[in-house]
């Protein structure tokens, strides 16, 4: 009886927290929409001349329109509000079984955010793969070798790209992907590890300021360090790229990856394979920043409401 009890609390837990991380991502992900534009429009089209994000914006909503920046915010939101759910609820439910009331380390975080970014993009690839497209559709590229789409929502661009691509084509990116559940592990066990020394020697929740300034110390580290997988993962996901498949699907990813990396850096330069970062490290400093402080609030009141008194010797 008393094994149900803890099987009970620690699922609903696992909800909240999975639940808090969705809602505040998603609120986070709109208010810094804009920026992820301009990152995507600056890893994808290489040959677009502006460098720095206000000039791409300024391009984008001269040439496409004032809501262009939007443009693909439904699928985007989606799929990021099923990637943040998936992810919380395992991280935090992996948390719990393994420490059982032990303190947590780094080590510890740095595994645990490892499997969870493992499970995620498995369940979740497709849905990045589709808002990818969407996201892009419509654009005016400066590279001319870019094919244009025209798929009319969600349902349709699966549809057409199982039909013309196959099922396969719907884990694209699949391989850096899996590379790249080290930004979220890292970005976690960073989190968690700053969280652990702020309140060491005192019981307390974090302030507000402290929350955001952690959270977004954790994703700096965590997009920088795993930026040139990023670029190599959205090229692979607009599906514009083509290389002979090998017999196996593991080396032929592996090798796409490594073209990709490698003819970026002929091309470019090293520094070719930070193209964009600005960009990206704005919003997603900022949109990991916002979440992290909407994800602890809400989390927090929900468990007040609840009457559940929330664990933080593990944290």
């Amino acid at each position: 009886m008393g094994s149900e009890k803890v099987i009970e609390v620690f699922t609903y837990e696992s909800l909240v927290h999975a639940v808090a991380g969705a809602m505040g991502s998603v609120t986070a992900m709109t208010v810094f929409f804009p920026l992820d534009t301009a990152r995507l429009r600056l890893q994808v089209d290489e040959k677009r001349k502006a460098r720095s994000t206000p000039a791409v914006l300024a391009e984008i909503v001269k040439e496409e329109g004032l809501l262009a920046p939007y443009r693909g915010w439904f699928p985007v939101i989606c799929s990021l509000c099923c990637s943040n759910f998936v992810y919380f609820y395992c991280f935090h439910s992996l948390k719990a079984g393994w420490l059982r009331g032990q303190r947590s380390t780094p080590g510890r975080d740095l595994i645990i955010g490892i499997v969870a970014g493992v499970v995620n993009v498995l369940v979740t690839t497709p849905l990045w793969v589709v808002n990818t497209r969407l996201k892009l559709q419509g654009a005016k590229f400066r590279n001319t070798d870019i094919r244009p789409t025209h798929y009319t929502g969600i349902t349709d661009a699966f549809a057409q790209i199982v039909k013309e691509e196959g099922v396969g084509a719907l884990w694209n990116g699949t391989f850096p992907s899996l590379l790249l559940v080290l930004n979220p592990a890292v970005q976690f066990m960073i989190y968690e590890g700053l969280k652990r020394h702020l309140r060491r020697g005192v019981h307390r929740e974090l302030s507000s300021v402290e929350v955001f300034v952690i959270g977004a110390i954790a994703k700096a580290i965590a997009t920088t360090v795993t930026y040139p997988l990023q670029t190599v993962q959205s090229i692979l996901r607009f599906g514009q790229h083509r290389q002979q498949p090998d017999r196996s699907r593991l080396l032929s990813s592996l090798r796409n990856v490594m073209y990709l990396l490698i003819n970026r850096v002929r091309k470019y330069g090293v520094l070719g394979l930070f193209k964009g970062l600005e960009a990206k490290l704005l919003q997603t400093v900022l949109t990991a920043a916002l979440m992290f402080l909407l994800y602890e609030r809400i989390a927090s009141s929900t468990f007040r409401v609840m009457g559940v008194k929330r664990a933080m010797s593990s944290h």
